[in-house]
């Protein structure tokens, strides 16, 4: 029959246990280092903001912007109105209130589709200034370049005006 033997070596717990908490120690003062510094308060960072924008003593080369261009009058805006909620003759009443506000229409008619949930009003290239006075006009948060379209189904016009829900 076989029997247990005792192990005569105890084992060191209580410095085990110390050196395990002083480590922990160790790292929740770290941890707490870390949040102080990424919360520290608005003023200190401003400081430092302000400090980190004094010019440097190098050259700075400056970029040019281009040439801002005035913005169009709106009887110089071509728009196309699109219904894009299904709603019958929604482009079209948008269109005449539009037309309303001096705006040129290019034509109103149906969306592709007729599940846009908001409506928005895209642009072409060098149009986003007279893009976001529209959506001011009308009421619309959502200014985009246009994308997905051809020139040739615009009619001309360089603003859309998409209609959702």
């Amino acid at each position: 029959m076989q029997h247990a033997e005792s192990i005569h070596t105890t084992f060191p717990w209580r410095a085990t246990t110390l050196v395990v908490g002083a480590i922990a120690g160790v790292e929740l003062v770290a941890l707490i280092a870390v949040g102080a510094a990424r919360l520290a308060p608005a003023h200190h960072a401003k400081a430092v903001t302000h400090a980190a924008k004094r010019p440097a003593p190098a050259v700075v080369h400056h970029v040019t912007p281009p040439p801002s261009r005035p913005l169009r009058p709106r009887t110089g805006v071509r728009v196309l109105v699109l219904n894009g909620n299904g709603v019958a003759g929604a482009a079209s009443s948008a269109a005449r209130r539009l037309e309303g506000r001096g705006y040129r229409i290019g034509g109103a008619g149906n969306a592709q589709r007729h599940d846009y949930a908001r409506s928005m009003v895209m642009y072409r290239p060098g149009w986003v200034k007279e893009a976001r006075r529209l959506a001011h006009d009308t009421g619309v948060r959502l200014v985009a370049p246009l994308d997905g379209m051809p020139p040739s189904q615009l009619r001309g016009s360089k603003i859309v005006l998409l209609l959702g829900s």
